[in-house]
């Protein structure tokens, strides 16, 4: 048996990544700490609020070997990823819907980002729709719906805010084809929290359903052609675990994630946007 990889959370972290559930889901891979300070466990795990990317560069410095961020706000990583690579630090980010097994499978599996990517060439439109519920933060529920339509759809170009308020927003902007796209947010009770996304193209398109993390209800993949319907495997499994075995491969391995490299294309976007 491998080594088990001690962690450390503290309270808005163990919130907001289900750090307790999801390390009982690898018990030979993780353990918990028994101190919560930086440097004292082998794995940190940060809750993705304002300023946690100084917070996971200081924990870099402290001598953590691997870091998952729960959730994280759009910032600035260029200092993070230049201290991670450094140290060979692994830092892997539990994006809300993006993390989702079935948007990034593993190279030999179908995935939600192989399906629309291929299609994307005769893509006439993409709609999406981010739900969550009333009192959430629209801006923060923006960013969590940008983090997973750019793991899958790739490239957005001329991004526009067409409709902000308390209740919701209304994106528009164009994919790399030159197709449009809208992404709209909604707070509400009516529906459960989760991202939509439809891509349509002339014979057909995909159908990408994504549930929030909270458990692990699988995701729905649905690509439709001149060959019928043809439905993805279904994984049962959450984003937060998806993310966590991410890291163990990444440990084991000696390699570093490309997650902060990802990350920085949504800061730039989510720049670009509070811009207009």
């Amino acid at each position: 048996m491998s080594a088990q990889y001690t962690v450390a959370a503290g309270t808005a972290a163990r919130e907001a990544g289900a750090v307790i559930p999801t390390m009982a889901s690898l018990p030979e891979t993780f353990g918990p700490a028994q101190d919560t300070q930086p440097g004292t466990a082998d794995v940190l795990v940060i809750a993705g609020g304002p300023g946690w990317s100084a917070e996971a560069t200081s924990a870099v410095t402290a001598g953590a070997r691997g870091i998952v961020v729960a959730n994280p706000v759009p910032e600035d990583t260029t200092q993070l990823a230049a201290a991670a690579g450094s140290a060979g630090t692994a830092v892997v980010l539990d994006l809300r819907w993006g993390s989702n097994p079935a948007l990034v499978g593993g190279s030999t599996e179908p995935d939600a980002r192989e399906a629309v990517r291929s299609a994307a060439g005769t893509a006439s439109l993409l709609d999406s729709v981010a739900t969550a519920a009333p009192g959430t933060d629209p801006q923060r529920l923006l960013a969590d719906h940008l983090a997973a339509l750019l793991v899958v759809c790739g490239p957005l170009d001329a991004l526009r805010v067409l409709r902000s308020g308390a209740t919701g927003y209304t994106v528009g902007g164009r994919l790399a084809n030159g197709a449009p796209f809208t992404a709209q947010g909604i707070l509400t009770a009516a529906r459960p929290a989760g991202v939509d996304i439809r891509l349509y193209t002339a014979d057909g398109g995909v159908s990408v359903q994504v549930p929030d993390p909270d458990a692990a209800w699988p995701a729905e993949v649905r690509v439709t052609g001149p060959h019928g319907e043809l439905w993805l495997p279904t994984l049962y499994e959450s984003a937060h675990r998806s993310a966590w075995r991410r890291l163990k491969d990444h440990l084991r391995a000696g390699t570093s994630p490309d997650d902060l490299a990802g990350f920085a294309r949504l800061t730039d976007l989510y720049a670009t946007l509070a811009a207009t």
